[in-house]
């Protein structure tokens, strides 16, 4: 044996990591294919480049969401054990939301540029690169340092925040008719919330389970794992469901039993003149009385509860939800929130959460389901195709006999397939909401059988003008066309009347509208406060964006519109229920009600919008939406009075949803975000 084979022998043997750190990794290049609600949308293409002691990452990732292309470019640089050097990326995390960061580590410090503003932090010792959730293979190369420093429980990353990643063991997919070993992670801090990612047995990562900056399910498979797409969608159901049944069990503060809320003022949400120094009591997940202190009785067993001076309202609705990950739980039950309508979800998620929580074992709102459809298209979003009459009759029956309450209708669905859709759906007892379809208006989808529409500008729609064509008008001309609208126009009256007379109801989302049209150079917390109080890695995302300063006064004109339209439904009898399609989670719930008031609805009526209204619109008035005896027991104690000042919504002190009692504080800082 040689010299040379003795001190390889040597090496081996003896000093692995003297050797390893000799040999230069090899280059290496990969793809990822992009899913939203688990169809595919585009994919990222990477490659890692040794350069000396150096690795350099350099990936394109590109998806295009309902006809808009969301691209992003990074470029990641560290030593060949991954400790990160430099990091740029730019480009879009979603439609709606922009990113451009740099972060360059030089000795101890590091320089950390987003957007605008760069500061100098301390380096770690043991830390990241990173923003967001993607790109997928900057991920990757996180989980590659992550277990070849240690494994820590918490790690830290730059610009911002921390994440911690658990090992949850190894599965067996099926991959091509072969098993494949694969080892699954849950990462937090990453996204607002709990991503699932898979790692093979060469340190690639096989899979992410994820949710994008807009809170939609969000997957990314390498191209040779994508027969295996649905198991991983199942496993990280899974996990997600044991993470909230885990947070229900430890969350503190939580109350069972017989309660007797004791001297508030009652507002009880069906129009009756408030109850001073009222008593409420609960049992059972109903509410058993409602009155003057001094005419209900109070049971021997009630947790006697003393709010004097403190105002009880109905659990609040929130009618336009997507309910993607189990941190919404948490957030709507801090927010006072009770029920929820969800809108459009991945079916095996949903009915698993759904399930879960109605049923007590999970924490979160009431959960009501609308079932999503959409047909083939460049728009389109989901799996779930309605391309003709018998997929209309096999979704609207996959749906009913699963317990969903309505179906939704997507931006793809051509106008017989809606009518199939609503023929279906109201045989067996079902209603049908969504969007209006491309190349339909709002008076065709109600004549085509919609009961619901869900977002105002598909009303405002039907004020423009006849000859306008969203095609030809691009930019700010666009926008000086949508600002031109006016209610109060013959086809204002007309859009009016039409709704009236078929008792469509609306649910506006006018938060999400408010936060679209806000402008760039203004803090967002000017128009949530809410905002300050998210989780670190989720602010981001919602400060970001709005329009440019040339844009504003379109901009303003728009949403004033638009307010001016629901005032103007509202007044003439169409129901408004609140709803938020997510926007700030938690607060934009508030929000939302908030600007009812400033369309021109009293504090009372805004209140009912997200109570009784939305109740009556899903046939369970007789279960919720009030505070009335053998109603399910749900309610929220404020501090302050909303009748006085809408804003006094947002003082939650105490909610109770289905009769079970919560301290909002645990609930926001279960999930990241604070309390005050």
């Amino acid at each position: 044996m040689n010299r040379l084979a003795r001190v390889c022998i040597f090496l081996l043997a003896f000093c692995p990591a003297i050797l390893l750190a000799q040999v230069a990794p090899a280059p290496e290049s990969g793809k990822f294919r992009l899913h939203k609600f688990e169809q595919a949308i585009g994919e990222e293409s990477y490659s890692i480049t040794p350069d000396g002691n150096a690795l350099t990452l350099k990936s394109d990732f590109k998806f295009t969401d309902r006809g808009t292309p969301v691209p992003l470019m990074a470029t990641l640089r560290t030593s060949n054990s991954y400790v990160p050097q430099s990091y740029v990326i730019k480009g879009n995390t979603s439609r709606l939301s922009t990113i451009d960061t740099d972060v360059t580590i030089t000795g101890a410090n590091a320089t950390i540029r987003q957007g605008k503003d760069t500061r100098t932090a301390a380096v770690p010792q043991t830390f990241f690169t990173i923003s967001g959730y993607a790109p997928v293979s900057v991920q990757m190369e996180m989980m590659r340092y992550w277990k070849t420093h240690g494994s820590p429980a918490q790690m830290n990353t730059l610009p911002i925040g921390a994440v911690r990643i658990q090992d949850r063991g190894s599965q067996t997919m099926q991959i091509g008719g072969r098993d494949v070993k694969v080892e699954r992670y849950t990462v937090q801090g990453l996204i607002w919330g709990m991503e699932v990612l898979w790692m093979d047995s060469n340190s690639n990562l096989a899979a992410l389970v994820s949710t994008d900056a807009e809170f939609d399910h969000f997957e990314a498979i390498r191209d040779e794992y994508e027969s295996a797409l649905s198991d991983f969608v199942a496993s990280a159901a899974h996990d997600g469901m044991a993470a909230l049944t885990e947070m229900s069990q430890k969350l503190p503060g939580r109350r069972t039993g017989t309660f007797a809320f004791v001297g508030a003022t009652v507002i009880d949400g069906a129009g009756q003149a408030p109850i001073p120094n009222a008593t409420v009591v609960t049992s059972n997940g109903k509410i058993v009385a409602v009155g003057s202190s001094a005419n209900v009785r109070i049971p021997s067993d009630a947790q006697r509860i003393d709010v004097s001076g403190k105002y009880i309202i109905p659990g609040l609705w929130d009618m336009h939800a997507h309910y993607e990950q189990v941190e919404w739980g948490p957030i709507y039950l801090a927010a006072g929130v009770t029920t929820v309508r969800d809108v459009g979800n991945e079916y095996d998620f949903i009915t698993q959460v759904r399930d879960a929580v109605n049923s007590g074992k999970a924490l979160g709102p009431h959960m009501l389901l609308a079932g999503i459809v959409d047909g083939d298209g460049p728009y389109a979003i989901g799996i779930t195709r309605v391309n003709n009459a018998e997929d209309a009759q096999k979704w609207v029956t996959k749906y009913h006999d699963s317990g969903f309450q309505q179906i939704k209708i997507y931006s793809s669905v051509k106008s017989d397939n809606v009518k199939a859709i609503c023929a279906d759906a109201h045989k067996v007892g079902m209603t049908v909401t969504g969007h209006i379809p491309i190349g339909m208006n709002a008076y065709e989808g109600v004549d085509d059988g919609m009961d619901m529409i869900n977002h105002i500008h598909y009303i405002s729609d039907l004020l423009l003008p006849k000859d306008y064509d969203p095609k030809k008008v691009k930019g700010l001309e666009r926008l000086k066309v949508l600002s031109s609208v006016d209610v109060n126009s013959d086809a204002g009256k007309q859009a009016v009347a039409f709704l009236k007379q078929h008792g469509t109801v609306i649910d506006p989302t006018m938060a999400l509208m408010e936060m679209t049209l806000r402008l760039a150079n203004e803090p967002a917390t000017q128009m949530d406060p809410g905002i300050s109080r998210v989780a670190p890695e989720l602010r981001e995302q919602l400060v970001n964006g709005g329009v440019p300063p040339e844009a504003a006064p379109y901009a303003q004109k728009i949403e004033q519109n638009d307010l001016a339209l629901i005032g103007a439904l509202h007044r003439a009898g169409v129901p408004i229920i609140a709803g938020t399609d997510q926007a700030v989670p938690g607060f934009s719930v508030y929000r939302e009600i908030e600007l009812y008031v400033q369309a021109g609805f009293t504090p009372m009526e805004a209140l009912q919008a997200a109570t009784i209204v939305p109740a009556r619109a899903m046939k369970a008035e007789g279960d919720s939406g009030s505070l009335e005896p053998g109603k399910r027991a749900d309610l929220d104690v404020l501090d302050a009075n909303p009748l006085e000042d809408i804003h006094n919504v947002r003082t939650v002190r105490s909610v109770l949803a289905n009769g079970v009692l919560y301290d909002p504080a645990p609930l926001w800082e279960s999930v990241g975000f604070s309390a005050h």
